[in-house]
């Protein structure tokens, strides 16, 4: 399979430097997801201490997800100039200072700012993480690397509500929230700690700037790849259906299933559990059989079938968790491929400004998706959403494929 991304470390690397590498990337990535939900499970105490709608609420966290998404293509551009370790810890700080203002905030301007400076901090994530994988992983190690990092950003989805809900239920809302930024001040402490690690075959990178900027003028070039924006259409499809699923699951499961808002809950955590161990099988088949389409599309076709069946009614409510499992499964089945394609369509030395494009939309997406599937549950259409999350994972599928396409043909011309 050709490939046109950033070179990376092809020479024999010592595991034990890419495990460190993972790993750090992991742990800063499961923090970025972990603040995806600062605020959301802590609704119900925000409610009865302002008196906001949900709507407003819900707001809260759009402005999030939009500001994420329409920074993070900057931010692309600041890691590929300024490097990805001052990037990444720029947007820790960015994080834990959202925690601060969030924490403390006084009315609904204040919790607005607050997720604006945590969205700047979000959007520099993906450039990085990607950036550290591709130029820091050797090559026999990327499958698991991209299955390693998915896997962390689930991880990160699954325990903030824990975290957050557990000391808000003993300690108060703030105090829960003033907790969660203590958590990037810990990951810069540890990035500094490990700053040497990071900087492991750091002459890989380098080459391939330099390669890359003496065959284009333009830094912008590769915004006239149409691989490229498959792929950010692919993410804004996929993380629409999955906006849906977050924000709106356990309202579902307890109006139409019956189920008690406790065991209504762990939908979300079910469908989180079962996409971190789909990507642990995904690095495993993405090692094995390097047809990214193929791969994709059997994830996403299960998701796609469980989400109808959940759609449907046509299992009693406790086997429509399993549903959940199969559909969290198979999304979390496609994602080491996912990347893997992304990867396949980046020019040398532009990792950052292409991940950075197209990891956007998974911000747009999440901002998206709660405000379209919302639209159907206030009418009614409870079960009904679960067609549209299908719907967008079969469209998210033809995207995928599109980009292939675009891919292979754009290799053959070069």
């Amino acid at each position: 399979m050709s490939n046109s991304s950033d070179v990376i470390a092809e020479e024999a690397v010592p595991w034990t430097d890419d495990v460190r590498i993972m790993g750090l990337v992991a742990i800063a990535h499961g923090v970025s997801h972990f603040f995806h939900l600062i605020l959301a499970p802590l609704f119900p105490w925000l409610r009865d201490a302002y008196g906001y709608s949900y709507a407003e609420l819900g707001f809260v966290m759009t402005i999030f997800f939009v500001v994420s998404g329409g920074f993070q293509t900057v931010a692309g551009f600041i890691v590929d100039r300024y490097g990805a370790l001052r990037t990444l810890v720029g947007g820790l700080i960015c994080l834990s200072t959202s925690a601060v203002l969030l924490g403390t905030s006084a009315g609904y301007g204040s919790l607005l700012l607050g997720a604006t400076i945590a969205g700047l901090g979000n959007a520099v994530f993906h450039p990085v993480d990607f950036w550290f994988i591709n130029h820091r992983i050797s090559l026999a190690r990327l499958a698991p690397a991209y299955s390693v990092h998915g896997l962390s950003g689930s991880l990160g989805w699954a325990l903030a509500p824990i975290f957050l809900v557990g000391i808000a239920t003993v300690a108060g809302w703030r105090v829960a929230v003033l907790s969660a930024g203590i958590l990037p001040i810990m990951v810069i402490a540890l990035l500094v700690y490990s700053r040497s690690g990071l900087g492991a075959h750091s002459h890989i990178g380098r080459k391939a700037s330099v390669r890359y900027n003496s065959s284009d003028k333009s830094k912008f070039a590769f915004l006239r790849d149409p691989s490229v924006w498959w792929c950010f259409a692919f993410f804004i499809v996929l993380a629409v259906a999955f906006g849906g699923v977050q924000t709106f699951s356990p309202t579902i499961f307890m109006t139409s299933y019956g189920l008690v808002i406790t065991t209504a809950a762990l939908s979300i955590t079910v469908f989180m559990v079962a996409s971190a161990a789909g990507m642990i099988a995904g690095a495993w088949i993405l090692m094995r059989h390097q047809r990214l389409e193929r791969n994709i599309t059997i994830g996403l076709t299960l998701s796609v079938v469980a989400a109808l069946l959940i759609g449907l009614k046509l299992v009693p409510g406790i086997y429509a968790l399993f549903m959940m499992a199969i559909m969290g499964f198979g999304s979390g089945l496609s994602g080491p491929s996912r990347d893997m394609l992304i990867r396949t369509v980046t020019p040398p030395g532009a990792t950052g400004r292409v991940y950075g494009v197209v990891y956007s939309g998974l911000d747009f997406g999440l901002a998206l998706g709660p405000l379209l599937f919302g639209k159907m549950l206030d009418v009614g259409l409870y079960n009904e959403m679960f067609f549209g999350v299908g719907l967008c994972l079969f469209v998210a599928m033809l995207t995928a494929w599109r980009a292939g396409t675009n891919r292979t043909n754009s290799a053959c011309l070069r």
